[in-house]
């Protein structure tokens, strides 16, 4: 059990940041009008903070849901399709069959971060008490948002509700400062939404759709402009 022992040592730190970020999820769920256990049950069965703000948006707006939210959580969340390709040349044997299901629902941008860092390769056992804490610290911190948001003040709410805008940014600005490239791709990002929000003609179109072809578009022109040399990717990679 010391690898289970050294994942659940390794997610703390992970699981800690989870909770405040969820924490602030589920005071919007609730001043959107979802109940406490809808917020919970979005946060068990999904782990994934942008997406879940932005199908959290879909859900109140109802029109065409089903598709645009999709479409949406495909385009936010592929990224962790090739982050488990990557991951699996860092696993050992005892990842396979359904342990792979079972690993694969935990991936997320820090946890896949923890588990590359590690020097050898990685067992399923470490993998799943890596994964465990944060899963808990998500849908925990949800709940106690959900919960609070029920008895705060509306006032309280709205500005506990400005902290995700605070970790978007916080999330950004680091990579930005050190490449040109990044900063012009969010740039263009930026650009493109306030597009869809102020333009005649473009603001018709939902939220959702709005999120997938600003992403799609701002990337697209990201990797023509600015295309990353080969050895660059290596030492990316590495």
């Amino acid at each position: 059990m010391s690898n289970f022992r050294k994942g659940l040592h390794d997610g703390i730190p992970i699981a800690l940041g989870y909770l405040s970020v969820s924490f602030t999820f589920g005071i919007q769920c609730i001043a959107n009008g979802l109940t406490w256990w809808q917020a919970f049950l979005i946060s068990l069965t999904n782990l994934t903070s942008a997406g879940q703000f932005a199908g959290l948006g879909i859900m109140v707006s109802g029109a065409g849901a089903y598709i645009e939210m999709a479409s949406t959580q495909f385009v936010i969340n592929l990224r962790y399709a090739l982050m488990g390709l990557s991951l699996s040349q860092k696993v050992d044997e005892s990842v396979r069959g359904i342990h792979r299901w079972g690993t694969g629902f935990g991936i997320t941008d820090e946890i896949f971060a923890v588990a590359m860092g590690n020097i050898h390769k990685v067992s399923s056992k470490y993998l799943y008490g890596l994964i465990i804490l944060p899963v808990i610290g998500w849908s925990g911190g949800t709940f106690l948002g959900a919960a609070a948001g029920s008895v705060l003040p509306e006032v309280v709410r709205s500005a506990l509700c400005i902290a995700i805008y605070g970790m978007f940014l916080a999330i950004i600005i680091p990579p930005a400062k050190k490449s040109g490239a990044v900063l012009k791709v969010i740039l263009m990002a930026v650009a493109l939404s306030c597009c869809f929000r102020y333009v005649p003609g473009m603001n018709k179109i939902s939220g959702g759709f709005a999120i997938i072809i600003s992403t799609v578009a701002a990337a697209g022109l990201g990797a023509f402009l600015f295309p990353v040399a080969e050895n660059e990717q290596g030492e990316v990679q590495g």
